[in-house]
Parts: C-alpha cells; structure tokens; sequence
C-alpha cells in the first residue's frame, strides 16, 4: 500500500511542478493583454500574430493547470448530497468518478489528440490569417498535454482514494489524503 501512495506522490509532483510552472505565463498574457489594447489604441492598430499569441496563453494556462486544480480541490463541485457523506462516502465517490468518468473521458481524448497534433504537424496547419502564427500543432500539443497531465492527477486520486478505503493503518489513510477529493 506504500507504494500506492509513493506513485500517487509523484503523480501529484509531476501535475504540480507543470501547474505552478504555466502559472508563470499569467503575467506574460497580462504584459502582451495590455501591448495589445495599448498599441490598437494609440499606435498602429491589431495584429493577428499577437491576438492570437493571446489565445495560445489562455490555452496554455487552462489546459497546464487543470490537473493542478483538480489536484487541489480547486475544481466546481455540487456539493447537494457530497457534502453531507462521511469521508469513506465521499472516497467511493470520488473513485468511482475516477474511474467510469474521469479517466476513462481523459483516454478517449488523448487517443483522438494524438492524431490531432500529428496530422497539424503533418500538413504543417498554421493560421488562417496571413500575419497569424505558424505551427498550430505547438498550442494543440499543449492542449493534450494538458489532458495528460489531468489523467495524471485522476490516477493519483484515484490510487488515494484507494487507500483511504482499504489501507490497514489509519496513518497511511491520513497521508493518502482523507480529507482530498
């Protein structure tokens, strides 16, 4: 059962270092937000490469921390009936939500991603602006990416969720996190 929780640690180390890393292009989407307004305003009007350079960063950001949030309980809940569950309850839930939603969705979308990014990167899909960015399949590599990394923390959940309901020793049900999920 050890080695339960030692896998569901590094998982949970992966999801996080790339989470609070993509955390650091908020303040890059900020400084290019404000160049963008303030160039349009009083300088020489739009640029695609830079709207679009925009659209990459908010999907960077979203897609880099989801796994992270979700690994935080940082996620939307409906909290009707969860909230009134008991932490055993509340671990069944969750690890059934792990495993016949979660992580089967995040499969079936990296088996599609795969073939997404491959074939952008095949016909070499860019912009359909002539002044926008090249090499479409960076930001949909990033995208799967992402989806890999919210599989990542799925599985570790799902392996502490595990733990919370089967491990012998209460201290290794406190350390799997009986309180996350």
């Amino acid at each position: 059962m050890n080695k339960l929780l030692t896998i569901a640690e590094r998982l949970d180390a992966i999801v996080d270092g790339i989470g609070r890393l993509a955390a650091w292009l908020l303040p890059v989407l900020v400084v290019l937000t404000v160049f963008d307004v303030v160039t349009r305003r009083y300088f020489f009007g739009s640029s695609a490469a830079v709207q679009e350079m925009e659209w990459h960063l908010h999907t960077a950001i979203f897609a880099l921390c989801l796994g992270y949030g979700y690994l935080r309980n940082a996620h939307v809940r409906i909290e009707i009936l969860r909230e009134r569950m008991l932490s055993r309850g509340r671990a069944v839930v969750e690890l059934l939500g792990c495993l016949f939603l979660l992580l089967p969705y995040m499969a079936v979308l990296i088996y599609f991603g795969v073939d997404f990014v491959a074939s952008s990167y095949a016909m070499g899909e860019g912009s359909s602006s002539p002044a926008g960015l090249p090499h479409r399949w960076v930001i949909k590599g990033v995208l799967l990416l992402g989806i890999v990394l919210m599989l990542l923390a799925g599985i570790s959940t799902a392996l502490r969720q595990v733990l919370v309901l089967f491990a012998s020793s209460a201290d290794l049900r406190a350390r799997a996190g009986e309180g996350k999920g």
